[in-house]
């Protein structure tokens, strides 16, 4: 059996069995909507199965399969985009801490995409705050932009509430990078800040520390949200700057 969609005549016979189970959820109509969402990877490397799919299979093989599911996290790099996202999965089912974070930075310099990094959230990481913090840290001053992405993600995610200190915002304000899914994400964790604690992060925005796409696309982020008040979304507008 070969399955025509693959530029590069990828067998039946030549998958591993993980890739077999893939490949009985391929929707093709879905992968031609889906690969225009994540441009940084090749068409020929999307099968086309929707995430919650994903998600559950991961749950059953790390529940049922664990032989399964180590051999297939120790066998980075994967050839798919739904590889990488089951993989993701796997790791956020690890209970013990040190484990997952040795398997987390494992994987991330292979996170090649928004869609795989945004959706890797490990479960064990939100009991463990004073831990994952200096990882976070790290993590927002790797040489790979989706690492970057992650260790913002994990301040927006993990540090904007009880654990939250004024100092993280110029963390993520220092992050200078040319890659549009590091900024966005810089951007994004303005915006939720915003939300979460409007008047420190607007004094930090109003002072000008961000630059001028992070400054816009943080308060046009923030503007369309439903947490940010009338009155707040006013203020923000006063901020935008012509570019």
């Amino acid at each position: 059996m070969v399955y025509s969609s693959r530029l590069f005549c990828y067998t039946f016979s030549a998958m591993t069995e993980i890739q077999k189970r893939i490949f009985d959820f391929e929707d093709l109509e879905y992968r031609d909507f889906h690969s225009a969402l994540i441009p940084t990877v090749p068409k020929e490397k999307i099968i086309g199965v929707r995430v919650p799919v994903l998600r559950k299979m991961a749950s059953a093989l790390y529940k049922n399969e664990p032989v399964a599911t180590t051999a297939f996290l120790n066998s980075l790099p994967h050839k798919f985009y739904e590889e990488n996202n089951l993989h993701a999965f796997l790791i956020s089912h690890i209970p013990c801490f040190d484990e997952c974070v040795s398997r987390t930075e494992a994987f991330l310099p292979f996170v090649d995409n928004w869609a795989t990094c945004d959706s890797f959230r490990p479960k064990v990481f939100s009991a463990n705050r004073p831990l994952l913090l200096p990882l976070a840290e790290k993590w927002i001053s790797s040489h790979y932009p989706y690492t970057i992405r992650f260790g913002i993600g994990c301040y927006m995610k993990y540090f904007l509430d009880n654990d939250f200190r004024e100092d993280f915002l110029d963390k993520i304000a220092s992050i200078h990078s040319d890659e549009y899914y590091v900024n966005m994400m810089r951007a994004w964790y303005f915006a939720t800040a915003l939300s979460k604690r409007f008047e420190q992060v607007f004094r930090f925005i109003s002072h000008g520390h961000l630059d001028d796409f992070t400054h816009n696309k943080a308060i046009q982020k923030a503007i369309e949200s439903r947490l940010i008040s009338h009155e707040q979304k006013t203020l923000l507008r006063s901020l935008k700057r012509k570019t």
